[in-house]
């Protein structure tokens, strides 16, 4: 099998096993006992905080574990956005992990949603070329890098207009970290409030992620019961999961820029053969002044994806049709309405992910098996 959904999930790497494994055998006690098996675990927690909040430029007490993207981003958003109703600026085609709290933000707490506009590549506006009632913001939530497109969102002049008001930005850079290379999702560089992310999208284990928070805010917890976190997230830490991630992004810092630039050969690769090949293609956000280096969002004409990726599993690939969490339904992906594609067009939309250890053997033998299966459907179609 060819494994091209990458952005869905990645598989642990065997270090982080091992590390994961050992750590339930030796470091397995609660990290909050006082005792010497508990202060064993509580070194082995800091140890792994301390790695991984240096790795992405941020200090040990910016650090708050969770149980993943989706957490952090509840964190983020309903912790930061405070209790008087006003306005939760958010990207056009953002994850459904921000969708729906946002959504569930304006039925339950009365704020209004702003989307920002996007133009035919998927970039977003920047802050002057919008109307936004600054004085009525309470928070901003940008998705950095998309899941779907790779468009990679420019996020400077949007970190400025923030900071000049005091207002609270967060970033979904679950699809950032593990791909790009550390230097450019730096915390402190980026000059945003929040930033989330997730093991599992770097060969890391699943059930645990991150989200790193500026020692100035001030948020409300989601979790109470306890002190842990800094009182910012209750429940007894995973010590085993934590150094596991550790482990993961210890690696890929290892690699330094070497990974990057070889999954951007093959992505190139990749596009290039789809849009020379007898099945033409529509590549999305190609011309972005920025993309992960690993994602491609292909669409063939008159071939829905749901027949496409069924025919393609059966072939030897797998990939999917967007955001995991929501390709349970075949509806047209809001990201490509929002960039003005045609809602049938958008149906036939695929995503192809490649991963850190991908070959240029598998890239064409995909080329090829795609081509074949996409004439074949094309084929019964006229039939």
């Amino acid at each position: 099998m060819i494994y091209l959904d990458h952005n869905a999930t990645t598989k642990p790497l065997p270090e982080v096993v091992e590390v994961v494994s050992n750590c339930q055998q030796e470091a397995w006690a609660n990290p909050g006992s006082r005792h010497a098996m508990g202060r064993r675990a509580r070194r082995v927690l800091d140890d792994s905080r301390e790695s991984i909040s240096s790795l992405l430029g941020a200090a040990p007490e910016e650090l708050i574990f969770t149980s993943g993207g989706t957490e952090s981003i509840n964190l983020a958003l309903r912790g930061l956005v405070g209790t008087r109703p006003g306005v939760i600026v958010m990207g056009s085609g953002e994850h459904p992990a921000t969708v729906e709290t946002c959504r569930w933000l304006a039925m339950v707490q009365g704020h209004k949603l702003l989307e920002i506009p996007v133009n035919s590549q998927g970039e977003l506006r920047t802050p002057d070329q919008c109307e936004i009632p600054w004085d009525d913001v309470r928070l901003v939530t940008i998705l950095w890098g998309h899941n779907e497109t790779g468009v990679i969102q420019p996020i400077d002049p949007w970190s400025h207009a923030c900071r000049d008001r005091n207002i609270p930005l967060h970033l979904d850079a679950v699809q950032m970290i593990g791909k790009m290379p550390l230097e450019e999702v730096s915390f402190r560089k980026t000059g945003a409030t929040a930033i989330s992310f997730a093991s599992h999208k770097f060969h890391g284990p699943r059930g645990i992620g991150g989200l790193l928070l500026s020692p100035a805010a001030r948020l409300t917890p989601l979790l109470t019961g306890g002190h842990q976190e800094r009182d910012r997230r209750a429940g007894t830490e995973f010590t085993p999961l934590v150094a596991g991630m550790a482990k993961a992004l210890e690696l890929f810092a290892r690699e330094g820029s070497s990974a990057y630039q070889r999954m951007i050969e093959l992505r190139k690769l990749l596009e290039d053969h789809l849009l020379d090949s007898s099945a033409p293609a529509h590549v999305f956000g190609i011309e972005a002044s920025s993309r992960l280096p690993n994602t491609i969002q292909v669409a063939f004409e008159n071939v829905p994806a749901e027949a496409l990726l069924v025919n393609l599993d059966l072939a030897g690939i797998a990939c999917s049709a967007g955001s995991t969490c929501a390709s349970g339904s075949m509806e047209p992906s809001p990201i490509l309405l929002a960039m003005g594609v045609q809602p049938e067009l958008a149906k036939c939309s695929i995503r192809l992910s490649l991963g850190r250890f991908t070959t240029r053997e598998e890239i064409m033998s995909a080329v090829s098996i795609i081509a074949r299966t996409v004439q074949r459907l094309r084929d019964q179609a006229a039939q």
